[in-house]
């Protein structure tokens, strides 16, 4: 069985991994993919620490996993705008590298 500790080293390295994508890539579909890993990782540890952790008193049931839902629906929708805003932008300038598209007036 899996530890705690587990999943939080596989969501630190996810959300390094996310980082890395962030600093180094141009693509604007690459800096999505790199967003959205991070989301992930965040997602991960909220079901983690909801597994292993004792509630709170009071505490409502599956309170991580209801976090992760509607993470995951605003991740979608962020998502949907963000491809759209990159179609416009290659329609426009055939090119999704977003250090070129901040000097590109149009």
């Amino acid at each position: 069985m899996n530890s705690l500790a587990d999943f939080v080293m596989v969501s630190a390295m996810l959300f390094g991994i996310g980082v890395y994508g962030l600093i180094t890539k141009r693509n604007a579909l690459r800096l999505l993919f790199a967003v959205e890993l991070m989301i992930n990782a965040a997602n991960l540890n909220f079901v983690a620490f909801e597994q292993y952790l004792p509630p709170a008193p009071g505490a409502q049931a599956a309170l991580g996993q209801t976090f992760v839902l509607f993470s995951i629906a605003l991740a979608a929708a962020e998502a949907a705008v963000i491809l759209a805003i990159i179609v416009v932008a290659y329609r426009l300038h055939q090119d999704v590298d977003v250090s070129e598209l901040k000097t590109m007036e149009g």
